[in-house]
């Protein structure tokens, strides 16, 4: 049916559809590991609920923010084939997969460093970024908790690329899967993976809650997603935080 509707109804309708699983998403990730860190640390979120209530209001409303332009993408991709997304595996050789996916991690790792740290000059944080900082402590629910100027920097990204760089529709979930769990898993309040990852070599160039901890206390450091490279460049990195004890007694141990 929607096929013979007018084209702003169908695009309607895909931004619509991707906000509706923008939202599921986020709901069911932050859930999950909210209930997580309920079990794991039980009291560390005492008191946070009134906290946590906004978050999940913040976090509705830019799912709205980063379905727009999802959903016009998908639109685009699925009604004219505008974008370089593709399904035929063989289209590109293998060895490609992987370097897509390193492509737009990179690229998306990047301006997030970037856009980053400008809302943290003293008009933009005032205006937009002080909403995501008003997590004192961050919980599993402030993954998406963003003012709607914040939300926008961030929902242009992942849609502009696929109009640039060719990838697979899987790859591209992929892409989508490994930002929502960093998003949510870095605001936790405590550290998930093995401390023999987090302080190994390999650790040392990736961010996981105890990179992004830090950045939640000191403010001028830690500001990368995905990625410690464009901080090691430019002097932002602080190395990791020490979580609070109600948070970090199992959380040492790496239990």
């Amino acid at each position: 049916m929607l096929q013979n509707s007018p084209v702003w109804m169908q695009a309607l309708a895909s931004a619509a559809a991707l906000t509706t699983i923008v939202a599921l998403r986020y709901a069911a990730t932050s859930g999950f590991f909210a209930w997580l860190t309920v079990r794991r640390h039980p009291g560390h979120y005492r008191g946070l609920a009134p906290q946590m209530r906004r978050e999940v209001g913040w976090s509705l409303l830019s799912a709205a923010i980063y379905g727009v332009p999802a959903g016009i993408a998908a639109w685009l991709w699925q009604a004219f084939h505008w974008t370089r997304i593709y399904t035929d595996v063989h289209a590109f050789p293998l060895w490609y997969l992987p370097v897509s996916l390193i492509a737009y991690l990179f690229a998306h790792d990047t301006w997030f460093y970037w856009t980053h740290r400008w809302m943290h000059r003293p008009a933009p944080f005032r205006l937009a970024h002080a909403v995501h900082h008003a997590s004192r402590p961050p919980t599993a629910w402030a993954a998406m908790s963003f003012h709607p100027i914040e939300a926008l920097t961030g929902a242009l990204v992942i849609p502009a690329l696929v109009f640039v760089i060719p990838i697979h529709v899987a790859v591209l979930g992929l892409v989508l899967t490994i930002m929502t769990l960093m998003g949510v898993t870095n605001h936790m309040g405590w550290e998930m993976f093995p401390r023999a990852l987090v302080h190994s070599r390999a650790g040392g160039w990736l961010i996981t809650a105890s990179h992004h901890q830090r950045h939640h206390e000191q403010y001028r450091c830690n500001y990368g997603l995905y990625f410690r490279l464009w901080d090691k460049l430019c002097g932002t990195d602080r190395g990791v935080a020490q979580f609070p004890p109600a948070a970090s007694e199992e959380t040492v141990r790496h239990a």
